[in-house]
């Protein structure tokens, strides 16, 4: 097994893309795709990456850049660039991979879902955790009055005070947010997806989970609704779950 800790991958932007990489010679690879601020060094990546090491499955998180110790400024950032970045380090790292599963925490969801079409022949199974497509328009723009709209319309920039944190919102990022839409569009890939969601979720809505799964038309696909869980879903108790539904996609292939 060759396995590389925290290595950084150059982009075409010359962005600086920290990144983790297991390889175990497996035709599987297992990609993270974390949310919104957040980085890879969390309990879900970190519990995930034991699993894939302990079953021999390759695995690859990382950082978009402006997150984590990636380089750049996250308010430089938006879904486009973040999906770039994605793209261009799984096409660089993980091109002789015949089966790609991707595994998408929240905005990662989004990421994810955006790449679909980049590794169509590649991807064999989708899982949601708490996932946010979309979520800068129908979550953020949506809720917000016509004071803080003018705000970021007119400084460029607002930053919204939310469970403890403060997150620096850009109206480019709003913008290029619509961009992205995914819940206006079909999608016809064949392939599994697992959708989890915690019913004491108070970032994201449940019907967001739900709704993502009509987009799919042709896939086998299931909710599975965590009693108590709330965004994160980090608990030991949901980390099985989710590595135990990576297990039975594994097992598709």
């Amino acid at each position: 097994m060759n396995y590389k800790r925290f290595k950084y991958f150059t982009t075409s932007s010359k962005s600086k893309i920290r990144y983790a990489l297991i390889k175990n010679n497996s035709q599987v690879t297992v990609v993270f795709f974390h949310g919104f601020m957040s980085d890879m060094t969390g309990e879900k990546p970190r519990k995930i990456q034991k699993f894939c090491k302990k079953n021999r499955y390759n695995f690859l998180k990382f950082e978009y850049s402006g997150h984590g110790k990636s380089s750049g400024k996250f308010i430089n950032g938006n879904i486009s660039k973040w999906t770039r970045d994605a793209k261009e380090l799984i096409k660089s790292k993980v091109k002789n991979s015949s089966s790609l599963i991707f595994i998408g925490s929240s905005m990662g969801s989004w990421i994810a879902l955006n790449l679909l079409n980049k590794f169509n022949r590649q991807i064999k199974g989708f899982i949601g955790i708490a996932s946010a497509p979309d979520f800068l328009d129908k979550l953020m723009w949506k809720n917000f009055n016509k004071k803080i709209k003018k705000k970021i319309m007119t400084q460029k920039i607002f930053y919204l005070e939310r469970s403890g944190f403060t997150y620096p919102l850009t109206y480019q990022l709003i913008l290029d947010g619509r961009k992205n839409k995914i819940f206006n569009k079909k999608i016809y890939y064949k392939i599994p997806i697992v959708l989890f969601h915690g019913l004491n979720d108070k970032i994201v809505p449940i019907k967001f989970s739900k709704n993502l799964l009509k987009n799919f038309i042709k896939s086998k696909k299931k909710l599975l609704k965590i009693k108590n869980g709330d965004h994160s879903l980090s608990r030991k108790s949901d980390i099985k779950k989710i590595c135990k539904e990576l297990k039975n996609l594994v097992s598709l292939i």
